[in-house]
């Protein structure tokens, strides 16, 4: 698997670079949206606050690149932390932004007496089988995120931590998928479903 990750300054690229690297995965570290046309597999990660993400995807050409091999080539989209909710509708983070629109839903601040931000690790909730999650046993994850995303379609949620509450910890629909915490800092949990989505683009190069 030859896996594109997405470079447009604001996210841990070579921590997640390095954990696919390991693994025996052709990884190629990107900031020309051109050369994710080829990939096998594309990986969007990200750090920091929902309008900056959006404004450096925007000003370096991303959003048509990532929403064609999205939507058009159907090639394997992982959004990482800040990545995954940049996939959604859009987030309330300072005001309203509008987001890539691959998901519907939106990042909301977390309320009530919750610490913020939620820091550290915390247990995974499968809500049912799914190809990223074969072979991965309900382990933890480790988090760092102020705001959390609210799913328009509860199926998109694949899986929940508990924070005061349910808060989805990984998304999927379809080629999209998302995870809130940080797989390549999540010990053997997280290298499984990086596995297991290196092992869903190899399945569909095959296929094709």
């Amino acid at each position: 698997m030859i896996a594109a990750v997405i470079d447009y300054g604001m996210g841990n690229l070579y921590s997640v670079s390095r954990a696919l690297d390991r693994m025996g995965r052709q990884v190629r570290v990107t900031s020309d949206p051109q050369e994710i046309q080829g990939a096998d597999g594309v990986i969007l990660p990200g750090v920091g606050a929902f309008g900056n993400g959006m404004k450096e995807l925007k000003e370096r050409g991303w959003v048509d690149a990532i929403r064609e091999v999205a939507l058009e080539k159907g090639t394997p989209l992982l959004g990482i932390c800040l990545g995954m909710q940049l996939l959604f509708t859009g987030s309330e983070e300072h005001g309203y932004h509008q987001g890539l629109n691959l998901l519907a839903g939106h990042a909301v601040r977390f309320e009530g007496n919750r610490n913020v931000p939620h820091m550290g690790w915390n247990g995974l909730r499968f809500n049912g089988p799914h190809p990223l999650l074969k072979g991965v046993g309900e382990g933890s994850g480790y988090f760092a995120h102020s705001y959390h995303v609210l799913a328009d379609n509860p199926e998109d949620v694949l899986a929940v931590t508990d924070y005061g509450g349910p808060v989805a910890a990984i998304v999927g629909r379809n080629n999209l998928f998302g995870m809130q915490f940080h797989p390549e800092k999540s010990g053997e949990t997280g290298r499984l479903l990086l596995e297991r989505f290196a092992a869903l683009c190899e399945e569909r190069v095959k296929v094709g």
